[in-house]
């Protein structure tokens, strides 16, 4: 049996341990293709599989990681051959299926993404999901109207790992951006990543018991969920729309439906998860391509040694922009 590093989640006294340790790839689970993880990345959703959080993953002793790039070491179907450099994001990875925080996972071959050439493997993984959620979250709003020079495109919880991302490629997209976040110290990180202005979001909770408020936003990426996503949907210029894709702030929508006849406005939803793989692969080709954006001012590369204090900070709420994993 060979063996490899993976970090690993157990519980003991009824806490949640992560520690680095030795794991066999015999005891991986069946699947048609292995591959050897050279980079991955931390996800709030990473960071509930390590506490726990059985919403996320119900059985422990259990290896995080919803992201995964890497190379083939052995496939059973001919799309895939040994030597293919690959990415695997979402479906069960990490959740209930051994993920990228292990030097090699083994998954069903309907996961996995070729590279695409326009990004190096360390690269998607600066991205990772949280690339592809702001990527899904921008054609959406793209397919719904929103083009550059119709007014402040909103950002809620712009420094973690999809509202940077997404600050940054609206940026370089040419919209103006509006970067909302309740870290008041990280106001120069956010203009270094294109936002023109910074909104705390004290100024996104008030007014929540008002049926509508002011027209401020041509359209709008939420992070967070709860009375800030309605407010925000209160607050978009007639016939915008806003794109939810997060709950850090709540997962409850109490509101009017005033907005919606009035104003006109539209209230889309994202899921990166369970996308079909072409989508997945149309999304990274853009990522890689005519969406590829300068993200060196928001990542850091840590091992998987250095993973746990890293996961206590996305815990506490005190990360900023994109950890990369190398599993080297």
């Amino acid at each position: 049996m060979t063996e490899f590093k993976a970090l690993v989640v157990s519980e003991q006294d009824g806490r949640y341990v992560s520690k680095a340790t030795t794991r066999q790839i015999d005891d991986l689970p069946e699947g048609e293709v292995l591959i050897r993880v050279k980079y991955s990345s931390l996800n709030f959703k990473d960071a509930l599989s390590a506490s726990g959080n059985k919403g996320v993953t119900r059985n422990f002793p259990h290896t995080p990681g919803i992201d995964a790039a890497g190379v083939v070491e052995s496939s059973s179907v001919p799309e895939l051959s040994v030597g293919d450099e690959v990415i695997v994001t979402g479906y069960d990875l990490g959740m209930s299926t051994p993920g990228g925080y292990g030097q090699y996972i083994r998954v069903p071959a309907a996961w996995v993404l070729k590279r695409p050439e326009g990004l190096s493997l360390r690269d998607s993984m600066v991205l990772g999901t949280a690339g592809l959620t702001a990527a899904l979250c921008i054609d959406k709003l793209e397919q719904a109207g929103m083009i550059p020079g119709q007014g402040p495109v909103l950002v809620t919880g712009a420094t973690g790992g999809v509202g940077s991302i997404a600050v940054a490629m609206l940026a370089s997209l040419g919209y103006e951006v509006a970067a909302a976040t309740g870290k008041a110290t990280q106001a120069d990180f956010l203009k270094g990543l294109g936002a023109t202005q910074i909104i705390e979001r004290s100024q996104l909770e008030a007014g929540k018991d008002k049926p509508m408020l002011k027209e401020q936003w041509a359209g709008a990426v939420d992070t967070v969920g709860g009375d800030i996503l309605f407010n925000v949907v209160k607050s978009l210029f007639y016939g915008a729309s806003a794109v939810t894709c997060g709950l850090t702030a709540g997962t409850q929508f109490q509101g009017s439906v005033l907005p919606f006849i009035l104003r006109n406005v539209n209230l889309l939803g994202v899921d990166s998860v369970e996308q079909p793989l072409v989508v997945k692969a149309s999304m990274w080709d853009r990522l890689s391509l005519q969406w590829k954006t300068d993200l060196h001012n928001l990542e850091k590369e840590v091992g998987l040694d250095e993973l746990p204090e890293q996961i206590e900070k996305i815990l506490g709420g005190n990360m900023t922009g994109r950890i990369v994993v190398n599993l080297d």
